[in-house]
């Protein structure tokens, strides 16, 4: 079986899943190129618990965990059917990895996981689970936990690990008009250190990043691309999915590792 690819995309706001802005058609036509998964593992920072949890229902509702949105987003449905017994196959990879990992058979699929997957594959007639971020997760551990999961990419699973590229809300302006130079500067850097796979460096991004804390003054949504750099390989191939910077500090730049 073809070894499938790893996603990180920046999931800015639940508005993105009626605003597709640059990125939305992008990320459907670079999946349309790919070959079909046979499910999708999905790791977003809006699930976050003492341990990895993985979600095991059949059927796993489409969750409106936001607040004070235009109310069209709130029928937004994405159907997508689960996988309970790759659940059970993911808990026992990372259990032998040491990981205090069980299932969660009532969970659905939050805003990080079904506003992309609207864009990657609208059908949602592929089966998805969902993996929790660890309460614990620091930035070296963050790229420890997507190595854990590269063997899923042999068996055909694609790896979406959904978060921001950069992520300060304390400076989200609804009718910005000009971009952060902050956020920009952030963004080139993380590019550039993507591109070339340097792991030190995206670990350290709070040191080697030009506004680093400014750009993430929580981890949360970073940590995802760390995930999606260690499911790599040092040898894979970048593509960078070119996005829009969101109310002037939201940058929806992503990328593909093939």
């Amino acid at each position: 079986m073809t070894s499938m690819p790893v996603f990180f995309v920046s999931h800015g706001a639940p508005t993105f899943a009626v605003e597709p802005g640059l990125i939305g058609p992008l990320l459907r036509q670079t999946a349309a190129r790919l070959p079909v998964p046979a499910a999708i593992l999905v790791v977003s920072p809006h699930w976050i618990t003492p341990d990895p949890m993985v979600t095991a229902s059949a059927r796993p509702e489409t969750l409106h965990d936001f607040g004070g949105f235009p109310e069209p987003l709130y029928r937004l449905q994405y159907p997508a059917p689960g996988q309970p017994e790759l659940a059970q196959q993911l808990v026992a990879l990372l259990r032998a990895q040491g990981y205090r990992a069980a299932t969660d058979a009532t969970r659905g699929l939050d805003h990080g996981a079904w506003v992309p997957l609207r864009y990657l594959y609208p059908e949602a007639d592929i089966p998805v689970l969902q993996l929790s971020m660890p309460a614990w997760l620091g930035a070296p551990q963050a790229w420890t936990l997507g190595e854990a999961l590269q063997p899923l990419r042999e068996r055909g699973v694609l790896i979406l690990a959904s978060g921001s590229l950069t992520h300060n809300l304390y400076e989200f302006r609804e009718n910005a008009v000009i971009d952060a130079d902050y956020a920009l500067a952030f963004e080139r850097w993380a590019r550039a250190a993507v591109m070339r796979h340097d792991r030190e460096a995206l670990i350290d991004y709070l040191n080697a990043a030009p506004h680093g804390r400014r750009a993430h003054p929580t981890p949360d949504h970073y940590l995802p691309l760390l995930v999606a750099a260690g499911a790599a390989t040092a040898e894979a191939r970048v593509t960078v999915l070119e996005g829009d910077m969101r109310y002037g500090m939201l940058s929806m730049e992503s990328y593909l590792f093939e």
